[in-house]
């Protein structure tokens, strides 16, 4: 087991705006988007973290049923799905620079434990907390 994790993926309502999304407004880069017929495998990375991707998978068939993937969908919109965590450099200034952006706040930067976080929301509901740590 020496490679270590190289995709966890994102339950997204839309591919096409999640991609936009995640490329454009955070800033990420596009690494994989690819067709099986009716599955789209998407992942985007970080600039900075080559080795490891962001899958940006919509519920629905193959994988699901269309009851269970719209309970996937709801269950995103409402937040429900575990935050991810975005370490930054500097909290403030990108919180300010995804807020200009029009990427929807959910908490502006504060000085907690000593660190800086803030957080945020993508389109189809997953939170996201930017973490400046401690020095």
């Amino acid at each position: 087991m020496s490679q270590g994790i190289g995709v966890v993926g994102l339950y997204v309502r839309d591919q096409d705006e999640a991609r936009a999304f995640y490329v454009e407004k955070v800033g990420f880069r596009v690494h994989t988007d690819v067709r099986n017929g009716p599955y789209r495998f998407l992942t985007v990375q970080h600039p900075e973290q080559p080795s490891f991707q962001l899958g940006l998978f919509a519920p629905g068939p193959p994988v699901h049923d269309e009851g269970t993937a719209q309970a996937l969908r709801e269950l995103v919109a409402k937040g429900a799905m575990p935050g991810l965590i975005l370490h930054v450099d500097d909290c403030r200034a990108t919180w300010e620079r995804l807020v200009a952006a029009g990427v929807e706040s959910t908490q502006e930067p504060i000085d907690r434990f000593g660190n800086v976080d803030a957080g945020f929301r993508d389109p189809s509901g997953n939170g996201w907390k930017l973490i400046q740590l401690g020095r």
